[in-house]
């Protein structure tokens, strides 16, 4: 029915059918807000109808000039809002494209990997343990198949699959010859036919019962909301006084709850939330440019505050290009034995490599990449080798058993190739090579080769022991009465940028574990190259942690100094981050297999491996590593202190910025002087100086010293202490040095003219813009040079810049505006003032961070 084939799948004609009938395999969720309802819903919030309130004052005393200017900075002001969250969600929707599971298919005879929104009705699919199914479908040629389908029937346990005939009304929870989207395989290995996508699915249907698009405020936006809901409080308080003052002089009405209104718009940062999220976002793809893909803007957050990264060995800290180093036979001079080696490498391997005279293209774990390599080394054709010994059953590795077994037809019967860590293969083994062949395998044989394989781990080489037996039946036992063939040592060497990464962890106040499933010496050679620990220190056993509930406060202690633990399985893992998280520790945990993913969904920090990573793991985890590397980890963590360092400079711009604006208009206010600041004034001021310097900071690239500092604590607010008296102190010195541009233009230049309001309205409106303009320049870290800080070498400060400049110069040649801010010529000697007071508050602040250590320096 479905035009498919169950050995070679479904042929790209009919998949190219098959996509026009039944649509792409998505999930659909309840529709975004398209973009006109994006635009009017900048226009529904607090500051919106405060400043309409003022336009509608305006018209009603007939100020008309005035009303329609308000009404345009309403405008621009959604427009920009708009803008700014419609290249938000364009960045996420990116990210989430990024993420997509993909799919493994039979197309036209041959394995191919896709993404999983393009499997169709007909396809055969191929999971194996680890793997998410990305379409219901129906099992055929099952091994050892069981499925978690927690996530459509709330069953915890694993089901067994079986390749069979039921009846149509079969429940869901009991279609063992089916697998369902969404959930995964537990153990073993199956052909599947597609016969359901997208809305079709079962969890497609639940979807449908079930919508919403309402998504998380992360915690970085609720303190954002909370910070903005204060600064609210504290500004409607203070406008109020401005205001209750204004009516006691005598002041008008009109104007002075006009500039109240204005001064209370000007003052609160309401664009915070979603330029936050927009520098989260853009940061987020800067990470997946960089084959980092973050999966939760709230993770961005906490990377800048992790504490330790328990990283795996293999693929990670390693190249994980696996090569055999030696092959050792247990009898070197039989050609038998050797050859039972090869087959072995070849026969006990589920990887596949493809080689023509273009690429070599490997497929599968590593480790068995690495010898069927070896294998094609000695000339030996792999795909007649497995055609001529077809695979009839297979014992799956496990981090439990620490082996693998398969069966196989022969001329003769059936053989069996096992191979695994070498001090379990010799537990299942009785016999051993001796002169060509099979001899009862003695303790002192045993230990023989224990010590082989303790003297290559010691060089910090992986060893793995192979071992085989003929068989009659099928039904004999996989790992029973075996006879030991030899070792192979292979090596797997550092990754060359990992030994920088761990350096700079160093400074950066992060202790870097190495966790591995491997032998204890591979391991300590591997974290002494590195650095990672040093020549003294032993490495816990996973055999000797104790399960969590059991721990006692001395090994409590040996686990948070400890840098190597080896032989562990994913329960110890779970533990370990239990235990480091209960210290206070922000815990970045790697993993890549179906058992890992407790550990992951446990750490503060998820992290998966995207090449050997099983999808299980890459759904559990916060972060997933497209090349596996460590140094991806590392960039990330610097990349997620870079964006809150980033959120913390524009907080901090904005809110010094609009603080210096109340102090100046409260000042002249209490003072009763005849200058102030027009509300259309404070609202352009807010309009030019806050948007685009504001967001020029949330793309600068970091400074030197942001892996110098130790972790920041996620739980503590956006600004500290210190830097809310900066923002204080910076605050004064822009109005102190505003209003005493005021005061020297009148009393230098202008003493023999009356006394002109609207001169000094110029001086102060002028002053204030340009302060603010270089104020951004304050916004660099303490200790930096001037001119070779993250700030001064932003382009997009200098493009912020020119473009407010370049609003500066036409303001004076388009009459309505210039009318409407109050704006007459100035002379080149008001410039003068103008500029250099400006000057002097950036000289000052700068001189304040020196000396008066407002902001301590990094060591």
């Amino acid at each position: 029915d479905l035009s498919s084939d169950r050995e070679n799948g479904l042929t790209f004609s009919v998949v190219a059918e098959h996509i026009q009938e039944y649509g792409y395999n998505k999930i659909d969720v309840a529709k975004e807000k398209g973009p006109l309802l994006i635009f009017l819903s900048q226009f529904h919030n607090l500051m919106t109808y405060l400043l309409l309130f003022a336009s509608g004052l305006s018209f009603w005393f007939d100020e008309r000039l005035d009303a329609i200017a308000i009404l345009l900075v309403i405008l621009i002001n959604s427009l920009i809002g708009f803008w700014m969250e419609m290249k938000a969600r364009i960045s996420m929707s990116a990210l989430k494209n990024l993420a997509s599971i993909p799919a493994k298919v039979f197309r036209e005879g041959k394995l191919v990997e896709i993404p999983g929104e393009e499997v169709v009705p007909g396809d055969v699919l191929y999971v194996e343990s680890g793997d998410m199914i990305t379409a219901d479908a129906r099992v055929f040629n099952p091994t050892q198949l069981t499925v978690n389908e927690a996530s459509l029937t709330g069953e915890a346990l694993s089901v067994e699959k079986l390749e069979a005939d039921l009846p149509a009304e079969t429940p869901i929870a009991d279609r063992k010859n089916m697998v369902f989207k969404g959930t995964f395989v537990a153990t073993g290995n199956t052909k599947a036919l597609v016969v359901a996508t997208g809305m079709k699915t079962e969890l497609g249907k639940i979807a449908g019962l079930v919508q919403s698009s309402d998504q998380e405020a992360t915690p970085l936006e609720e303190k954002l909301q909370t910070f903005s809901r204060t600064l609210i409080y504290i500004t409607i308080a203070l406008v109020s006084i401005i205001f209750a003052v204004g009516v006691f002089t005598n002041g008008d009405y009109v104007e002075l709850l006009e500039t109240s209104i204005a001064l209370a718009v000007a003052a609160i940062p309401e664009g915070l939330p979603i330029v936050a999220t927009l520098t989260l976002a853009q940061g987020m793809m800067l990470m997946a440019s960089k084959k980092v893909i973050v999966k939760k803007l709230s993770a961005v957050e906490t990377l800048g505050g992790t504490t330790i990264i328990c990283s795996d060995k293999t693929g990670t800290l390693t190249q994980n290009k696996i090569e055999v180093n030696e092959a050792k036979a247990a009898d070197e001079t039989s050609e038998k034995n050797k050859d039972i080696l090869l087959k072995i490498a070849v026969l006990c391997n589920t990887a596949n490599i493809e080689i023509t005279a273009r690429k070599t293209k490997e497929i599968g774990d590593p480790l068995e990449v690495g010898l069927l390599n070896y294998a094609h080394s000695k000339d030996i054709s792999i795909g007649t080798l497995r055609k001529e010994f077809p695979k009839v059953k297979e014992d799956p590795f496990s981090s439990e058993s620490k082996m693998m077994a398969t069966l196989h037809h022969s001329k003769s019967g059936y053989l069996v190739f096992v191979k695994g860590a070498v001090e379990e293969v010799l537990k299942k083994c009785t016999h051993i090579f001796s002169g060509s062949k099979s001899v009862p395998l003695d303790e002192k044989g045993r230990r023989k080769w224990l010590e082989v394989s303790e003297n290559f781990a010691a060089l910090g080489m992986k060893v793995i022991g192979g071992a085989y037996k003929e068989a009659r039946s099928e039904n004999t036992s996989l790992t029973e009465d075996l006879t030991f063939a030899g070792v192979f040592s292979l090596m797997d060497p550092p990754a060359k940028d990992v030994v920088g990464a761990i350096e700079e962890c160093k400074h950066a106040g992060i202790h870097v574990v190495m966790i591995t499933g491997d032998h204890p010496a591979t391991a300590k050679y591997i974290a002494v190259q590195l650095g990672i620990s040093g020549e003294e220190e032993i490495p816990i056993l996973g055999k000797d942690m104790s399960a969590y509930e059991h721990l006692t406060k001395h090994e409590k202690q040996a686990w948070l100094k400890a840098s190597i633990f080896a032989r562990v399985s994913p329960s110890n893992k779970l533990d370990l981050v239990k235990v480091l998280q209960k210290n206070g520790n922000i815990v970045g945990m790697t993993g890549d297999g179906v058992n890992d993913a407790p550990a992951l969904k446990k750490a503060d920090i998820g992290i998966a491996m995207g090449i050997r990573g099983t999808q299980v793991a890459q759904e559990a985890a916060d972060m997933v590593l497209k090349d596996d590397a460590f140094s991806s980890i590392v960039f990330a963590i610097r990349q997620g202190r870079i964006i809150f360092t980033n959120i913390q400079k524009f907080v901090a711009f904005l809110l010094s910025c609009n603080l210096s604006e109340i102090f100046v208009v409260s000042v002249v206010a209490l003072s009763n002087l005849h200058f102030q600041l027009v509300p259309l004034q404070i609202l352009f001021i807010n309009l030019v100086t806050d948007m685009f310097p504001a967001l020029a900071l949330s793309l600068s690239g970091g400074d030197a010293f942001v892996m110098n500092h130790p972790p920041r604590n996620p739980k503590t607010p956006i600004l500290d202490k210190k830097q809310w008296y900066g923002v204080w102190i910076h605050a004064a010195v822009i109005s102190v040095c505003t209003l005493l541009a005021v005061y020297i233009s009148h009393t230098f230049f202008h003493t023999g003219t009356q006394f002109d309001p609207v001169l000094c309205n110029n001086i102060l409106f002028f002053t204030l813009i340009l302060s603010q303009l270089f104020h951004v320049f304050n916004m660099s870290a303490p200790g930096t040079s001037f001119f070779k800080n993250e700030v001064f070498r932003n382009k997009y400060i200098w493009y912020s810049h020119l473009i407010c400049g370049l609003i500066l110069v036409l303001i004076f040649y388009i009459v309505p505006i210039r009318s409407a801010l109050k704006i007459k010529d100035l002379l080149p000697e008001d410039w003068l003032v103008i500029v250099g007071s400006s000057l002097l508050s950036l000289i000052i602040i700068q001189g304040i961070k020196l000396f008066g250590k407002v902001e301590k320096a990094p060591k």
